[in-house]
């Protein structure tokens, strides 16, 4: 059998390395993502039909499913970010009632948080209005509320309000808060955010481009991070103007 030399296969590796690699990156980040789209559909299905007997069954799979979200997530993260990088991600701003997007995101995460014994109380006025990035926006709250769900203990709530020419969408939960490295004030800068610390450093600059992305009148959106609040625990509050 004929084998081929180690100067034709340099020859072939060098070649391939003219692909773009964050591309190709990208591109299979997003079939990923479709796929877990499929896959979280598919297990919302399973649970609606399990018999009310198979409690623990029913608790694995709540939980593949909250995993699967985060992943999902953190995927779409990684993809806007990559847009962003190249300057391809567009910020849609159009009138948006804040209610409706809140209650979405509270519907795509009841499933977990019924299994959970979690009440999430949304305090939004149905009349309230604003003009902002909708797609980013839900993506920005819901991984929030997602990590309010796998930290707090039985409440979570969210307000959202107009304060001082802003929209305010705050998240609150009952668990032991943020970690002091997580905090975040109005003066924090990009560079001080640690992405190498796993999703939660990403999920916030994520969340901190969104809400700069956000701008009217030389104000940007801003996010801040403190403990506290109405439940003792952690407290995620978003400034869009």
């Amino acid at each position: 059998m004929t084998t081929r030399s180690t100067e034709n296969n340099n020859a072939e590796l060098s070649t391939d390395s003219q692909f773009d690699f964050s591309t190709v990156l990208a591109a299979a980040v997003h079939d990923m993502k479709n796929s877990l789209n499929l896959l979280v559909q598919s297990v919302e299905q399973i649970v609606s039909t399990l018999p009310p007997e198979l409690t623990e069954t029913r608790s694995q799979i709540v939980d593949l499913h909250y995993e699967a979200n985060r992943m999902n997530t953190g995927l779409v993260q990684i993809l806007s970010l990559y847009r962003a990088n190249r300057e391809t991600l567009p910020v849609m701003i159009d009138q948006c009632f804040v209610n409706e997007l809140l209650e979405d995101i509270v519907l795509s995460n009841q499933l977990y948080a019924s299994q959970k014994n979690i009440t999430i109380k949304n305090h939004c006025s149905e009349e309230l209005a604003w003009y902002l990035d909708a797609d980013l926006m839900y993506l920005l709250i819901n991984d929030v509320l997602i990590n309010a769900l796998r930290y707090g203990k039985s409440d979570i709530i969210i307000n959202a309000y107009q304060q001082d020419g802003y929209l305010v969408v705050k998240v609150e939960d009952d668990g032991n808060g943020y970690p002091d490295h997580m905090l975040v004030t109005i003066d924090t800068k990009p560079s001080d955010f640690n992405v190498t610390q796993g999703r939660t450093g990403l999920g916030l600059y994520f969340a901190h481009l969104i809400a700069r992305a956000h701008s009217k009148n030389e104000k940007q959106g801003f996010i801040t991070l403190l403990n506290g609040g109405t439940l003792g625990g952690g407290v995620f509050e978003v400034k869009i103007p």
